[in-house]
Formats: C-alpha cells, structure tokens, sequence
C-alpha cells in the first residue's frame, strides 16, 4: 500500500512546531472580546442620552460577543447591540472584528424596521455622502467584506440611485470600516461611527 506523504513548505513545517502562534492568537483574540464587551457599555449610553426612536421590542435584548474562526478563512468576533433578528425583520447595529482585514459598524434592517427607518435614510444622502459611509448592494444579507459586489460608497452614486438602492432591496445595509493600524484609537473610532448610526435613525 502506497504511503501517503504530507508536504508542507519550509515556512510551514516551522509553523506546526510553534505553539506559540496559536497561544498569542487566541489571546488577542480575548483581548479583542473584553474590548467589545466595554464598548457595549459606551453603546448603551449612547442610545440612552440620544433617546432615539427605537422599536420597544429591540432594546429588551441583551447585547452579544459573538465569535467564529472562518469568515472567508479568517478568524471574526462581533458585537450586535441592539440585536433584534427575526426571519424577514431585523434591528441591529454590528461591530465587527475580521482578522487581518478591519473593524466595521453597520447598521442592518429588513421588514417592517426598513420600512419605518428608510425615509430618513433616504432624507440623510448628502450626510452619508460627507461621513464615507457605504451601502450594501448584495442580494446576499450575511455578506460583510467591503469588495466591490458587497458594499458601495454612497458618495459615488447618485441620489436616485441610493433611494433605489434603499427602496427595492428587501433589507438595507449601512457600514464604515477602519483599517487595523491604529489599534490604540479604536476605541474612540468605533463609538463615534456607533453614535453617527444612531443619531440618523434616531
């Protein structure tokens, strides 16, 4: 019987020998999730000093870490906060770490919130435009790489274009995105993209 031979790469041979890889990723990783989890706190006064109009129902459910290791191969956590997710109607606003790519905020609706919520979308264009958010043109709600056939920049198409892009998708997708780089002032980024989604919808 034919043996079966496992070929592996200088660099990888080297890999499977270093624990220390995997030890120092899964703690960034749990440094990353005790961040997200004080985050939620700067999220909830948010939504509270701002008293926007949120549906009931959103709030009562308590924010979430969530964590995975292959979103296209690469290890994620989010925070949803508010997170109200039924079959064809959800309220929720995602922080999102993916590993080697960013940290994103995106606000996501469908259903009935949509339809309440699209008119001041629609009616904030030109302050989208200024503040570099994107919108989701994927048929696909469960996609969240910013790649050309996922996520557009608002400022680069025009007004009729976004309102059509709002009105005939079953569900509505707005996101920023930060590069890895400046770690150390994330914190600050991702609660003023927080607090940008809320005083729209609020």
């Amino acid at each position: 019987m034919e043996k079966t031979k496992i070929q592996l790469l200088p660099l990888e041979t080297g890999m499977i020998q270093d624990a220390g890889i995997i030890l120092t990723k899964n703690a960034i990783m749990q440094k990353l999730k005790i961040f997200l989890e004080e985050i939620q706190l700067v999220q909830k006064s948010i939504i509270e000093n701002n008293s926007p109009g949120f549906p009931k129902e959103v709030l009562h459910i308590s924010p979430k870490v969530s964590r995975g290791e292959n979103y296209r191969g690469l290890p994620w956590l989010v925070l949803d906060y508010p997170r109200h997710f039924e079959l064809h109607n959800v309220f929720a606003i995602r922080t999102m770490f993916w590993w080697g790519n960013f940290f994103s905020t995106t606000l996501h609706l469908s259903g009935t919130n949509k339809e309440l919520i699209e008119p001041k979308i629609i009616g904030n264009k030109s302050w989208l435009d200024k503040n570099d958010f994107f919108v989701c043109i994927n048929q696909h709600e469960w996609e969240h790489h910013f790649e050309k056939d996922n996520y557009t920049l608002i400022n680069e198409i025009t007004d009729d274009k976004f309102e059509e892009i709002i009105r005939n998708k079953k569900f509505l997708k707005l996101a920023k995105k930060k590069s890895l780089e400046k770690i150390s002032e994330m914190e600050n980024i991702l609660c003023k993209n927080y607090a940008e989604i809320v005083s729209i919808i609020s």
